[in-house]
């Protein structure tokens, strides 16, 4: 099968499932009474949110499996090999992307755990984080274990080389931490209404466009299906959002971006192709280690002083909400700035290549 129809159809097929899958989870999670607890701490006006039903990432998790399993066996039937085509070990790069998509799902059970303890309890505490990261270190380590034993511990470079990490131990180390820090990076993405799923839509665009590229076709496919079945779940989660993805939804997110990051052998470009991500994640530790400071600083003079925030309120979503942004605007400004950061990060990564 020609890749760029294997990629439109991916697109295609990915966006109807989920835009369709709305109709059926959205009324089903009602009636389950699967609602929302809405924090206390955050902006006053998401209270009117309470009860809005969460694990709608479910839908987007369904489209893109089976829209990407679909053009996969498809092509194979018609006699293709759209992941291993190119490849010298066809067996490296379809344990990189087959590994990558189960990892993600073993992100999206994670959440969803994380999300049913919060509906049966009612609050929005669910798994502790201990549980959660011990849960995470497991998932993150099939998937190192996966890259490791098929070979695929290697980085190509801007110059279009390639660095092996000076040894696996360094390269599970790095891993893990690009794991770890780009999921919980997503998962504070996911704050306001359609801000998650469009961002990862334009990281998605990059990424398949950064496939075609390296050569990477099942890469390709696979952001394809991921970026439309976004798009179809945003007709459920624009504001005002119908329902949430919840942890379910945006730790699976997390997941296959890494996922497609390393499948292109280039965990780096997900500074570029994933900017809002990073300005999410860093906000948050910003926003502590500044209060930290600010409070330790004040109490020399003060035994009861606080710390200052240097945001309105974070992640940083949060501040421009606080300063008179509708949900709406956050979502398209952040949305073209990540798709911006998408393009400069293709073009670097073509030229390297």
């Amino acid at each position: 099968m020609n890749v760029i129809i294997a990629m439109v159809a991916a697109l295609v097929v990915g966006f109807a499932l989920s835009a369709l899958l709305g109709r059926i989870l959205v009324p089903w999670l009602h009636k389950l009474k699967f609602g929302q607890t809405i924090l206390d701490i955050g902006p006053n006006w998401h209270k009117q949110k309470q009860g809005t039903p969460t694990m709608g990432g479910l839908m987007f998790i369904a489209a893109t499996v089976v829209s990407f399993v679909l053009i996969i066996v498809i092509d194979k039937i018609m006699g293709g090999d759209l992941i291993g085509t190119g490849y010298l070990v066809p067996g490296a790069v379809k344990a990189k992307i087959y590994g990558g998509v189960l990892m993600a799902l073993g992100f999206g059970i994670i959440g969803f755990l994380d999300d049913y303890i919060k509906v049966r309890k009612k609050q929005n505490e669910g798994l502790t984080v201990i549980q959660k990261t011990i849960l995470q270190v497991l998932v993150s380590g099939a998937y190192i274990a996966t890259l490791v034993l098929s070979g695929n511990r290697f980085l190509v470079l801007a110059s279009g080389k390639t660095w092996d990490y000076g040894g696996t131990l360094l390269f599970c180390i790095f891993t893990f931490i690009v794991i770890y820090a780009t999921v919980n990076a997503v998962n504070f993405t996911d704050g306001i209404d359609g801000l998650c799923s469009s961002v990862t839509i334009t990281a998605a665009v990059a990424f398949a466009a950064m496939a075609l590229v390296r050569e990477c076709f099942g890469a390709g496919v696979l952001a394809s299906a991921l970026a439309g079945a976004c798009a179809g779940y945003l007709i459920w989660n624009w504001h005002p959002a119908k329902c949430f993805m919840g942890d379910t939804g945006s730790m699976f997110l997390g997941g296959m971006v890494v996922a497609l990051a390393y499948a292109i052998d280039n965990p780096l470009i997900l500074l570029l192709a994933g900017i809002i991500y990073v300005a999410e994640g860093a906000s948050d530790v910003i926003q502590i280690l500044y209060f930290k400071l600010t409070r330790r600083i004040a109490r020399r003079t003060d035994p009861n002083a606080t710390g200052k925030r240097l945001f309105k309120m974070a992640p940083i979503h949060h501040h421009f909400e606080k300063s008179g942004w509708s949900e709406e605007k956050i979502c398209i400004v952040f949305s073209i700035i990540n798709l911006c950061g998408g393009a400069i990060g293709f073009v670097l990564y073509a030229l390297g290549g």
